[in-house]
């Protein structure tokens, strides 16, 4: 008599049947697991902490604004949370190796980083400066590129894996509006960032994976200076327009176990600008 096929699978594989492991619960399951969200205190990096607290991770805000991440922290606490709070710049390479030292000592090893922090202030091109183009890459690839070391070295260490989800933008899919070009090379580096390293820590069960927003209304895009945001991406999309838990809900899959077997993946959150 023929095996069953789930039996094959198991013998072939080693992994469990899928019949008998998966349970709802267990696709979102987080629990005792650390994850960090830079820029966590507000708009996308607030929701981002919020819906991964609601899946039992512990979450650390990671965010300039200290003030900031520290009442977002007791918001979330006040629910039910488990959300701590520490400061980083981004920007920084000696505030990035506090924060990861930092990080280690208190919490333990963390399990995902979602590099959310960023900055989309406007500029046109011909009036972009090397300072200005210096200042978005700081925060938008550089900071992600140190991050993403030093979490990668802590989780190569723990040696059970881990997670890192990049937000990068749909300026990458074409032009958006007007002002982007210091900004959208940066999330272009960014996604290199992620495509890269994907690759090289496959082998220490990290995955590496990019969300790319889309006409999110932030206070970050609302407070941005430059010019108007005059563009096609100030049309009407069929889906309407994404809002910050839209966005979260992307990074909890590639943060949960049903993720485990998914790395360099790219996927767009925007509402369906990108058919319209």
């Amino acid at each position: 008599m023929a095996e069953p096929l789930y039996r094959v699978l198991n013998l072939t594989f080693n992994a469990d049947p899928v019949i008998y492991s998966i349970t709802v619960d267990s696709l979102i399951d987080l629990s005792k697991k650390i994850c960090v969200v830079t820029g966590g205190s507000k708009g996308i990096g607030l929701a981002i902490a919020s819906l991964l607290a609601q899946a039992s991770a512990h979450v650390i805000i990671a965010d300039v604004d200290s003030t900031g991440a520290q009442q977002a922290a007791a918001d979330l606490n006040a629910k039910g949370a488990l959300v701590n709070a520490l400061e980083i710049d981004v920007s920084n390479e000696d505030s990035i190796l506090r924060f990861s030292q930092n990080l280690l000592e208190q919490f333990g090893s963390p399990w995902a980083l979602i590099n959310n922090a960023g900055l989309q202030d406007r500029q046109h091109f011909l009036d972009t400066s090397a300072q200005e183009w210096d200042r978005l890459h700081g925060v938008n690839a550089r900071g992600p590129f140190l991050l993403t070391r030093e979490f990668a070295r802590m989780m190569i260490t723990n040696a059970q894996g881990g997670r890192v989800v990049n937000l990068a933008s749909m300026v990458l899919q074409g032009g958006i509006v007007q002002g982007l070009v210091a900004y959208g090379a940066s999330k272009g580096a960014l996604l290199g960032l992620s495509q890269t390293t994907a690759y090289e820590l496959a082998e220490h069960g990290i995955t590496v994976n990019t969300v790319l927003p889309g006409g999110v209304a932030t206070p970050g895009a609302i407070a941005a200076k430059g010019p108007p945001a005059c563009g096609p991406g100030s049309r009407n999309v069929p889906l309407g327009r994404c809002e910050p838990k839209d966005i979260a809900s992307a990074v909890l899959y590639f943060v949960s176990p049903m993720a485990r077997r998914v790395t360099n993946q790219v996927l767009a959150v925007d509402g369906g600008f990108s058919v319209s």
